[in-house]
């Protein structure tokens, strides 16, 4: 996973909206779900796009 696929999404920007997209990029290239979905609520991101993010992680072939 990489940026391109959120760029454009609602979580890049509600993630940029507390300055925290690096913070989350490096929680992905690291599969560090627990921090992923951190940042995610402390964006406010509703628990089913969290879900999907997560599944997306797990899915990932780690190509980055």
């Amino acid at each position: 996973m990489d940026e391109s696929d959120f760029e454009g999404t609602l979580v890049l920007e509600q993630l940029a909206a507390i300055d925290r997209v690096d913070d989350f990029f490096e929680a992905i290239d690291s599969d560090d779900f627990e921090r992923a979905v951190s940042l995610m609520k402390k964006a406010r991101i509703d628990a089913e796009t969290i879900s999907i993010v997560i599944k997306k992680m797990k899915n990932s072939d780690h190509k980055h």
